[in-house]
């Protein structure tokens, strides 16, 4: 089944993720989000009262509850906000929160800024006590995969309208997803049909309408292969068709194998593109001062969890783990108001002055958390 959406005169203005101001303070988008805000956001109402996941995408400048039929599924045109509510023991009796917003490589400038600003706003509805993390698509977190046993990103979403994976597809279907496995959860996203999708160790799946092609490249593994079979065959299950789908796997370098690649005008795979260097920087932590009027972050050592002081903000660098490379923001108890409100802010300005200017690196994870709050990667990261 397709989702309507309204007839668009011209596409609304991309989000640049390079762009050092993540939530366009000062903006006119700035302005019409604190005017559709109202005294009160509907959508709250229910939030972080029960355990387990919520999610919210941004339509406009409206926060739209997301079906839980749906969750595991999000489209790179969009923007959404996922609350997860837990006990940190069994036996607490206080919850806690992680609070995500995700924004698509192809979301909105109004949409980006609009998750931004609400996620804030529901940072206050819990009384400051969630931990935020901002994820940037294909960047995602290893705690914001983990909600989800099926994590699936696919092209559209709601300025410009979208298929279900699952609704007949047209005629003239060819849609392309790569296949991963990230620990026990299986991480779908659906790229260009083009050859220059197509690099070595991946799994791809070919939806091609009455037909379900798979590809198992060299370098790739088997979990990422059999998972990457269920998920064809729920493609060709799923679907009500009158026909039969066929699904079909393929091995590089066996037999067949050129068929598939065949389609994308390609005798074989291209050579991959070469691995980025390890980054040179060690963790390191910073202190952050807006009292002179702009942000300075004026390096602390040791960065140890016995250099954090609850009158301050602190940033801690830690770009360079490989496994969960991220960048920490600490809140001390007593910093001021304009430093919680636009930490995450000071956090992509730094980002914007660190390193090469690669997507890569602006897309790192931001993690924002207050005193007494702290995640165990930080503290793991100070050596705690």
């Amino acid at each position: 089944m397709a989702e309507e959406s309204s007839t668009l005169l011209t596409r609304p203005t991309k989000y640049n993720i390079e762009d050092s101001n993540i939530a366009l303070l000062g903006s006119d988008i700035e302005k019409n989000v604190r005017e559709h805000a109202g005294d009160k956001e509907p959508a709250w109402e229910s939030a972080g009262k029960e355990l387990g996941t919520q999610i919210w995408r941004i339509e406009k400048f409206a926060v739209v509850e997301w079906p839980k039929a749906r969750f595991g599924s999000f489209y790179d045109g969009d923007s959404y906000i996922v609350l997860h509510t837990y006990k940190p023991s069994p036996d607490s009796q206080e919850l806690a929160y992680n609070l995500h917003f995700w924004l698509g490589s192809e979301t909105t400038q109004d949409e980006a800024g609009t998750a931004a600003y609400k996620t804030v706003e529901l940072d206050d509805h819990l009384d400051e006590k969630p931990v935020q993390y901002r994820e940037i698509q294909g960047y995602e977190s290893s705690k914001f995969l983990s909600y989800f046993p099926h994590f699936l990103c696919l092209k559209g979403g709601v300025s410009t309208g979208f298929h279900h994976v699952s609704s007949t597809p047209p005629d003239n279907t060819r849609r392309l997803y790569r296949v991963t496995a990230s620990g026990h959860q299986l991480v779908v996203r659906e790229v260009p049909p083009e050859s220059p999708s197509l690099v070595p160790g991946d799994v791809y799946v070919l939806d091609m309408g009455n037909k379900v092609w798979q590809l198992n490249t060299k370098g790739s593994v088997g979990k990422e292969r059999f998972k990457a079979a269920e998920f064809g065959h729920s493609l060709a299950t799923d679907r009500n068709v009158t026909e039969a789908c066929e699904v079909t796997v393929f091995d590089e370098g066996g037999h067949g194998a050129g068929i598939f690649l065949s389609e994308f005008g390609l005798e074989r795979l291209p050579s991959g593109p070469e691995a980025p260097g390890p980054d040179a920087k060690s963790p390191a932590l910073y202190r952050l001062s807006d009292s002179s009027g702009k942000v300075v972050f004026d390096s602390v050592e040791p960065a140890a969890q016995s250099s954090l002081s609850s009158s301050d903000a602190f940033l801690l660098d830690d770009v360079a783990n490989p496994g969960a490379p991220a960048v920490y923001v600490w809140l001390g108890k007593d910093v001021s108001l304009a430093e919680k409100r636009l930490s995450l802010q000071y956090a992509q300005n730094y980002l914007h002055g660190r390193n090469e200017g690669t997507k890569g690196h602006f897309a790192i994870s931001i993690v924002k958390m207050k005193e007494g709050r702290e995640t165990q990667a930080f503290l793991h990261a100070l050596g705690a």
